[in-house]
């Protein structure tokens, strides 16, 4: 298995992870294309550098809106990036409204999204049918911790930093990343926190803030860092989304490292270690995956539909409906989810509560994945994204992405058919 460990030993924010990413070996130009497939209707610009805490070096990552961005030639000593009146790049991405003592004062719009407008973005992009997944599953993780903080619905939520370019791009890009790397499984220490207080419209705000403790619900936290808030609403919502156990003392062979560098200097080294790790052990602390399956014959099939998203929602890997016939001949769906042992609970709260079933089939499942590599080839159509199975060193399967297909075939008029046998017998050559 391809396995990630975050050390969160100073906490998470997105652009620490995006910076870890790349020193893993995430290629900038390569994200930086996925990122481009969102349509963001704000120009961005994703900057790194190699720099150093503690003689630590590692990746630090900014993302500027080019629109709302001004350099106005201070630094501060902290890495907020709350709810402003104006537009500021310090690294957190909360949602309520909190406010600074600065000597200046700026009136710089923010756009306010709602989860349903990112969701629909998201899933409108031409981007992998995993990240937008991964993507509209951390976004809903934030919501769902909003909305019940606000008493609102989640439509009814409206995301000030969180629907801001930078925090976007953090989300967005963590799953572009994911599935560079291909992960297939996330582990991590327990999550420092900080400690104290912060300043917000509302008087002064424990850390951690409300949406991020909503979010933590379950993971295993820490508040050594007196008087700083170390974890992010979306260091949080990557953490909660992807992490399957949380461990301070894995058993593990290291593979590479990466370090993704925050803004502030502190006492310790204000960043994440991020390793790619094999030889986890013992052999029953491996996360682990199972099927969960229920006989269902007396259901609309509509409801399943919706069931399904549910389930998709509450973390199922794969879902999956098969036409069985039961006993005296009854036409029946047999009802199919890959979940990891850790969302197995929730994902029979679903089962149980949205569809007609009273009893389900457990049992673990080992799955075999050859490696996949993704390039960028050019054809005679235009420079398209293809997948390269490999099997013992053996390219077995290739496979042009559908959304390339889809934009390919509406722009040249051709059939989707035609256009996917002329590309793949040009990309032959290539595998």
């Amino acid at each position: 298995m391809s396995i990630l460990y975050y050390e969160c030993f100073a906490g998470l924010s997105g652009d620490m992870n995006l910076g870890a990413m790349i020193d893993l070996g995430v290629d900038v130009n390569q994200l930086r294309t996925e990122l481009s497939k969102l349509g963001l209707d704000t120009a961005f610009e994703l900057r790194y550098k190699k720099d150093e805490k503690h003689g630590i070096y590692g990746i630090k990552v900014d993302v500027v809106d080019l629109e709302n961005h001004h350099d106005h030639g201070h630094t501060h000593d902290h890495d907020h990036d709350h709810a402003h009146e104006h537009a500021h790049d310090h690294g957190h991405d909360h949602t309520h409204d909190h406010t600074h003592n600065h000597d200046h004062a700026h009136d710089h719009a923010h756009v306010h999204r709602n989860f349903a407008s990112i969701k629909a973005m998201i899933m409108a992009s031409a981007l992998s049918d995993r990240v937008k997944r991964d993507s509209v599953g951390m976004f809903l993780i934030i919501a769902e911790a909003e909305a019940k903080i606000h008493h609102k619905t989640i439509d009814e939520v409206h995301f000030h930093e969180v629907g801001a370019i930078d925090s976007i791009v953090d989300i967005v890009g963590a799953a572009i990343c994911m599935e560079i790397l291909e992960i297939e499984s996330v582990m991590a220490s327990s999550l420092e926190v900080g400690s104290g207080f912060v300043k917000c419209a509302h008087g002064l705000m424990p850390i951690p803030a409300p949406a991020t403790a909503e979010i933590l619900k379950g993971v295993p936290i820490k508040s050594r860092v007196s008087g700083f808030e170390m974890t992010t609403p979306t260091g949080a919502a990557i953490l909660k989304y992807y992490a399957s156990q949380y461990t301070d003392h894995p058993e593990h062979v290291i593979e590479q490292v990466g370090y993704g560098l925050g803004t502030r200097n502190l006492e310790i080294p204000n960043l994440v270690r991020v390793m790619r790790v094999k030889g986890l052990s013992p052999e029953k602390d491996k996360p682990k995956q199972w099927i969960l399956e229920t006989n269902i014959d007396d259901m609309s099939s509509e409801l399943l539909v919706y069931a399904e998203e549910q389930l998709f929602k509450a973390g199922a890997l794969d879902v999956y409906k098969t036409p069985i016939i039961m006993k005296k001949g009854r036409p029946a769906i047999k009802l199919t989810i890959l979940a990891w042992e850790n969302t197995i609970k929730a994902l029979q709260k679903v089962v149980f509560s949205e569809t007609t079933s009273i009893g389900m089939r457990m049992y673990p499942v080992e799955k075999v994945k050859i490696q996949r590599v993704f390039k960028e080839v050019a054809t005679s159509l235009g420079v398209v994204p293809v997948k390269l199975a490999y099997f013992d060193g053996e390219c077995v399967n290739t496979k042009v992405e559908y959304e390339a297909l889809k934009k390919i075939a509406e722009e040249t008029g051709a059939s989707i058919k035609v256009v996917k046998q002329r590309i793949e017998r040009e990309i032959e050559n290539h595998a």
